[in-house]
C-alpha cells in the first residue's frame, strides 16, 4: 500500500512537472523541522510547553503514587480483613485507579491543546513566510523534506534558510 502511494504522488507529481513546463514555473523545498527551531519564538514556546509537561508529570506521578501506596496498604492488611471490608478497599482502589488513568487523559488532553496554542502562531507565521516567497519566487509547488516525500533533490532549490530569514525579518519588524 505504501509503494502505491509513492507512485501515485510520482505520477501526481509528473504531471504537475508536465503541465507546467510552458509556463516558467519554480519548484522548491524546506524543511519545516529545521525551521522550527529557528522560528523566532520557537524557543520560548518549547519552555513554556516543557514548563507546562513537568507540572503535568510531577501531579501524575503524585496521583500514581497515591495510588500505588493505597494498594500497598491494602496489600499489607488483606489477610486481617474481613471478606466485606476486603471488597469495600478493592473497590476503592478500583475507583482510585479509574480517577487516576481519567485525570491522565485530562492531562494529555491539555498537553495537547497547550502545545497547539503555543505553537499555532509559530506555524502561521511560518506559512505565510513561505506562501510570501512561493509568490514572490514565481514558485508553482514548494515542497516539505520533513515530511520524507523528497526523495532526492537540487540544493539550490533548498529554501529553508529564505523562511527562517523572512521571520527572522518579521519578528524584527514587530519588535
Amino acid at each position: 500500500m505504501r509503494i502505491s502511494a509513492f507512485v501515485l504522488a510520482g505520477l501526481l507529481l509528473l504531471g504537475s512537472a508536465t503541465a507546467l513546463e510552458g509556463q516558467n514555473a519554480r519548484i522548491g523545498f524546506i524543511d519545516s523541522e529545521v525551521i522550527l527551531q529557528a522560528a523566532p519564538g520557537a524557543m520560548q514556546a518549547q519552555q513554556a510547553f516543557d514548563q507546562d509537561m513537568e507540572r503535568y508529570r510531577q501531579e501524575i506521578q503524585r496521583l500514581g503514587q497515591e495510588l500505588e501506596n493505597l494498594i500497598d496498604s491494602y496489600q499489607r492488611q488483606q489477610s486481617a480483613l474481613n471478606p466485606e471490608a476486603r471488597e469495600i478497599r478493592e473497590q476503592e482502589i478500583r475507583l482510585k485507579e479509574t480517577q487516576f488513568q481519567q485525570r491522565v487523559e485530562e492531562l494529555e488532553m491539555e498537553a495537547a491543546e497547550r502545545q497547539q496554542e503555543l505553537v499555532e502562531p509559530i506555524l502561521q507565521e511560518m506559512t505565510d513566510a513561505i506562501e510570501s516567497i512561493r509568490s514572490e519566487g514565481n514558485y508553482a509547488m514548494i515542497f516539505d523534506a520533513a515530511q520524507r516525500s523528497i526523495i532526492a533533490a537540487d540544493p539550490a532549490l533548498d529554501l529553508t534558510d529564505e523562511v527562517i530569514r523572512r521571520l527572522q525579518q518579521n519578528s524584527d519588524r514587530d519588535n
